[in-house]
């Protein structure tokens, strides 16, 4: 079992009660610092574990979290999975604010997360992002008093928030509340704690059984609840799954029955079809899994642009299980048999007739540089010729963000 790790520091108000808690990547117990060349892969993993390995509730308890995002972890809509109510979505200084990080932002604000600037310097054309941000974070130990100052004198408004963090000092602390600040962060209050968890696996035969019972038409609900419940990674995943992402029960969901019925049919098939093909690829090269992604996504919304909707969750299924043979090793046929895949998606798949099958087989021609059989399918279905590599570009985006993830 693999260890990682995150580190958590509080945050107060100037009562000095926890208005919430900043979640920060760690590479080790005993590296209390950011130490990782890829900030984006960073960003991704502490959203990922902080959801999938630690949970919500263990980390914060119901108080507001904070994620760093970069401006790839933003525009890619990555912070989607956080639940609302309590994200408090954090962007680098490294992000500028160009007309696709404004649009991002104005969109994440209106589902109703709350922005944060962190370590905000005054500077020519900060003022869009300002007038979005909820939160803005000054640097005590980096700035002059005279900026320490200016930020909230100059910028204060009804609603905005102002953070002092890296407070290091009592002084430090009595001159933040003089000058107004609202929140306060650094090691004056306590220093990062470094929280350690084990990511547990699940065994390929979970993966497999688990595929073959989702393949089925319809869905066999009580041997899936039967193959999670007796695999303790899968329980775990698919209950943080539902209670920390952006579903909004009303109650905690605390059993696998009750996960899955309201997960439903097809999006049951999607959630657990994802899983088990990355699950699956955790020893090969990653490559193959990036592409079974890829490929889901691209069949996905080649469907959504063919008119074709109802049609789109099937052929994200269909993508993601025409790389079992790379994955597994086997030939594809003998295994879509053993799973015993619905006869419409083994016809997807092997190119039958039909226009879900057709979706197919564009994806892959695309994929293979057949562009002349690409566009001839294209046209066959109604699609954009020109849109066709804006959507792989973003089928590949998505793919490899998720991977990360």
């Amino acid at each position: 079992m693999e260890e990682v790790f995150v580190a958590r520091q509080p945050i107060f108000d100037r009562s000095l009660r926890v208005f919430g808690y900043e979640i920060l990547f760690r590479h080790s117990s005993f590296e209390n610092f950011f130490s990782h060349h890829d900030p984006d892969e960073a960003a991704t993993r502490v959203i990922h574990d902080s959801l999938h390995v630690f949970g919500l509730d263990v980390l914060a308890q119901d108080r507001r979290i904070f994620f760093n995002v970069t401006r790839s972890v933003l525009v890619e809509n990555l912070v989607r999975i956080l639940p609302v109510e309590r994200t408090v979505v954090e962007l680098l200084e490294t992000v500028e604010p160009d007309p696709e990080v404004i649009e991002a932002c104005r969109a994440l604000k209106a589902a109703g997360y709350t922005l944060a600037l962190d370590d905000f310097v005054i500077y020519p054309g900060c003022e869009p992002l300002l007038e979005l941000a909820d939160i803005v974070k000054v640097d005590f130990l980096a700035s002059p008093r005279e900026a320490r100052e200016e930020v909230p004198r100059r910028f204060r408004r009804k609603g905005l928030l102002f953070l002092a963090e890296k407070v290091e000092t009592a002084e430090d602390f009595h001159e933040a509340l003089e000058l107004g600040y609202d929140l306060f962060q650094g090691f004056f209050f306590r220093r990062p704690e470094i929280l350690a968890a084990r990511e547990i696996p699940s065994a390929e035969t979970s993966y497999l059984r688990l595929l073959q019972a989702v393949s089925q038409e319809p869905i066999d609900f009580d041997r899936v609840e039967e193959i999670v419940k007796h695999d303790v990674s899968l329980s775990v995943r698919l209950l943080r799954f539902l209670n920390s992402a952006f579903f909004g029960w009303r109650s905690q969901v605390t059993s696998i029955k009750q996960a899955l019925g309201l997960l439903g049919e097809l999006p049951l098939r999607k959630w657990v079809t994802m899983v088990a093909v990355t699950g699956l690829g955790t020893d090969r090269p990653e490559e193959l899994v990036v592409t079974a992604l890829f490929r889901a996504r691209f069949c996905e919304e080649l469907a959504q642009q063919a008119g074709l909707e109802g049609e789109a969750p099937d052929l994200f299924v269909a993508g993601l299980l025409s790389a079992l043979d790379s994955l597994l090793g086997r030939p594809l046929p003998d295994l879509l048999r053993e799973l015993g895949v619905a006869p419409a998606l083994q016809a997807a798949i092997a190119g039958g007739a039909g226009q879900g099958a057709a979706i197919f087989r564009l994806a892959i021609a695309y994929e293979s540089g057949r562009w002349e059989e690409a566009a001839a399918i294209a046209r066959q279905l109604g699609l954009d010729e020109l849109a066709l590599p804006g959507l792989y570009r973003d089928a590949v985006a998505w793919a490899e963000q998720t991977h990360r993830f």
